[in-house]
């Protein structure tokens, strides 16, 4: 390993969540409810990239997530690339692509959308995946992606 290079701990098993964008890995901690966690669990953050400029890196011990923990984690931060790890070895790799349908995963902002008014899921289509575009399948408004709340 060369001089300049980061080296942080591996883990034996676990889940290391790569390219966060930056400013992004905090609301990621926090989504993944990683303060309540009995993990170790390391976090970089302002990580040189050549892919984004700065990144952030979470790593955690024996933790595996759920394809929903996924989902959430891609509209928070879509490309990142989760890797999982089974003795000291990367099984699988892949970037993580925000789904074309988000079921009861974000909040509607319309405060009329049935969704706020019944106890029902929401369900949004991605309209445009570059601009991160949402749309409610009960009301039709619209939403950025990058202003959503989560259920």
């Amino acid at each position: 390993m060369g001089k300049k290079e980061l080296q942080v701990a591996a883990i034996e098993n676990g889940t290391v969540i790569d390219h966060i964008p930056a400013e992004k890995t905090y609301q990621v901690a926090r989504l993944l409810d990683l303060d309540h966690l009995d993990a170790q669990i390391t976090i970089g953050y302002n990580l040189p990239s050549k892919k984004i400029g700065k990144k952030g890196i979470i790593k955690i011990a024996n933790k595996y997530f759920t394809d929903e923990e996924i989902n959430q984690l891609s509209v928070i931060a879509p490309k990142i690339v989760l890797n999982v790890i089974k003795n000291y070895e990367v099984v699988d790799k892949r970037t993580i692509d925000t789904p074309d349908e988000l079921h009861g995963i974000v909040k509607c902002n319309n405060p009329k959308c049935i969704t706020n008014n019944e106890p029902m899921s929401t369900f949004f289509t991605i309209v445009d995946k570059s601009k991160g575009i949402l749309k409610c399948h009960y009301c039709d408004k619209e939403q950025d992606m990058n202003k959503v709340e989560l259920v």
